[in-house]
């Protein structure tokens, strides 16, 4: 893609658009991490309202990475009041039900000028804790992004009874990545900018971190320790981009079900959609079928039937959806009790690998089959199972509407946006031929499959990978491939040194369905600070409400071992388990 980025005359427009003073703090692209740790460090709540206003420099905004950026602009900072942790009764998923305790802190909010005017600008937040520890964690963004991340929530798979970052005092902050999404406004929309669009990529998530350590050098008078980035879904696939693009920024890095193979996560979805067209919908009761019959053939080879498929890549083998065919010709309507030869087509079509017919950025030249279980996960509302992600309320409409799956929706409207750049383009007529070039250049962009973090490995950073079994959002299997990519690439010796894959059966994209909770960001932190690799981690699933009973949980086991019930003992104890291969 040819970013035709407005060079110095526009930064000096952008500048003269943002009205204020500059500073010169530590400077991000240059700067280690520990500079100036020994020297004393400022009262925020003395420093806090002096942010608003202030101005840091283009030169100080990606310039390590050869970013042209615009400057940035602190538009408010104003002290907070320490708040008690909230709970709500409903959610979307299982982490919105709690909005954690947070101390007193300086919130500050600011945008960064683009490049290109007609371009949106980058929004951030950043939360400065009275009582800092010298760390900070970025959170990623999901779906689209288009909303900005606060960094005030729960950090994903987090447990209900324990401190956010910001309680521990990590400095918090997050991004819109670049965009705004509006109301009626296609989510994909922002992608036809060729700056919004390479902000989404990458750029921003760079770009914030840089103004980030900025902030807390003027704020504290200090550069961080240490910093950390965690993030799910899409928030995932951003870590992973950072420890590909920009090895040097930080230290450790959670990536929870990353969407990193964009490209094939986008036209398989698409596909998995088209499949549902034509008869091949499946109805909420046949996915209740389908999701008792995974149950009868695989459930119960873990040692326990109790709902939760724990060797999920073993079960694959196992369970045969034509089984369930009806027993009619003619192409007659399926009944509750048995899936139509569309319907079967489309459970097929949804398992089987999406192959391209040339080859992606770093290799690629397929996405991987989803797996199976956890089909009419519905713990949590509309987020769960095949009913959210894979068929919706109804079949796939052209456009795509309000009642269409989520994969159809974000899928559809990708191939329309980000590779065909044609809002009116019927999605089923946007195929990798059509498009090759197009769609060879965003995979070079977006996707992050570069198996190569030996730079990440050579500066100390640490990668903690966390995949849940019974994800339809993408494909966990594309996360274990790209591990295996290190392993083989790297060497797995190696490779052992830097990162961990975990799997988590029976848990759906955002969390639910079985056990799904662990305090990933310390076992992070002990790791890069202190050297002890993560070991007899749990995954727990907690009671939405205080006192947040532990109601189940099981050993968090390094792909390819699962949990496997001793024989004995409580099943819903970890301790009854072990891992196993």
């Amino acid at each position: 893609m040819a970013h035709r980025l407005i060079a110095t005359t526009a930064v000096a427009a952008a500048a003269a658009t943002l009205a204020g003073c500059s500073w010169m703090s530590s400077k991000p692209d240059s700067t280690p991490a520990t500079a100036g740790a020994t020297a004393p460090m400022r009262n925020v709540a003395d420093t806090c309202r002096s942010l608003a206003g202030q101005i840091i420099e283009p030169g100080q905004i990606g310039a390590s990475a050869k970013l042209a950026s615009g400057p940035a602009r602190i538009d408010s900072a104003s002290w907070q009041s320490a708040a008690p942790i909230a709970v709500a009764e409903r959610g979307p998923t299982p982490a919105a039900l709690i909005t954690p305790a947070t101390p007193a802190y300086c919130k500050v909010l600011g945008q960064i000028a683009p490049v290109d005017l007609k371009a949106p600008p980058i929004q951030f937040q950043i939360n400065l804790p009275a009582q800092w520890n010298g760390r900070s964690v970025q959170y990623g963004g999901g779906g689209f992004n288009g909303t900005l991340i606060t960094g005030l929530g729960l950090l994903p798979a987090a447990r209900f009874d324990q401190p956010a970052p910001l309680a521990r005092g990590y400095v918090t902050y997050g991004t819109d990545s670049g965009h705004q999404t509006k109301p009626g406004e296609a989510p994909q929309a922002f992608a036809l900018n060729d700056e919004a669009a390479l902000n989404f990529f990458h750029a921003s998530y760079k770009k914030v971190r840089d103004v980030a350590v900025a902030v807390m050098g003027q704020a504290y008078g200090r550069a961080p320790d240490k910093l950390y980035f965690v993030g799910s879904s899409e928030g995932g696939r951003e870590g992973l981009m950072m420890a590909q693009r920009y090895p040097a920024d930080f230290d450790g890095i959670f990536s929870r079900v990353p969407v990193l193979h964009w490209t094939g996560l986008q036209f398989a979805g698409a596909r998995n959609g088209i499949a549902t067209m034509d008869g091949g919908w499946i109805r909420p009761a046949q996915v209740k079928l389908v999701h008792e019959a995974v149950l009868a053939a695989c459930d119960a080879a873990d040692g326990v039937a109790d709902g939760i498929v724990s060797d999920a890549a073993g079960c694959r083998g196992r369970f045969d959806v034509s089984r369930l065919r009806c027993q009619t010709s003619g192409g007659a309507p399926a009944s509750d009790n048995c899936l139509s030869d569309a319907q079967v087509k489309a459970v097929q079509a949804l398992h089987s690998p999406y192959r391209f017919p040339f080859t992606l950025a770093n290799g690629l030249t397929d996405y991987p089959g989803w797996g199976v279980s956890g089909e009419n996960t519905t713990s949590y509302g509309p987020t769960g199972g095949w009913l959210s992600w894979w068929l919706g309320k109804a079949p796939p409409a052209v456009p795509p509407a309000a009642d269409n799956s989520i994969a159809w929706v974000y899928g559809a409207g990708a191939l329309q946006y980000v590779y065909a750049r044609d809002p009116k383009i019927d999605p089923r007529q946007v195929t990798p031929e059509k498009y090759a070039a197009r769609v060879r250049e965003v995979s070079a962009l977006m996707d992050a499959t570069n198996p190569d973090l030996s730079a990440f490995h050579a500066r100390g950073g640490k990668l903690i990978v966390l995949e849940n079994m019974a994800d339809y959002a993408q494909s966990p299997y594309a996360g274990i491939g790209y591990v295996e990519s290190v392993q083989a690439r790297m060497g797995a010796g190696k490779t052992a040194e830097f990162l961990r894959l975990y799997t988590a059966p029976g848990v759906d994209h955002v969390g639910s369905g079985a056990p799904s909770q662990v305090d990933m960001l310390q076992a992070l932190a002990d790791w890069v600070e202190k050297g002890r690799a993560p070991a007899g981690l749990q995954l727990v699933e907690q009671a939405p409400k205080a006192p947040f009973t532990v109601q189940r949980a099981r050993p968090l086991c390094e792909w390819p071992a699962w949990p496997r019930y001793q024989g004995s003992g409580d099943v819903n104890a970890a301790a009854s388990f072990a891992c196993t291969r």
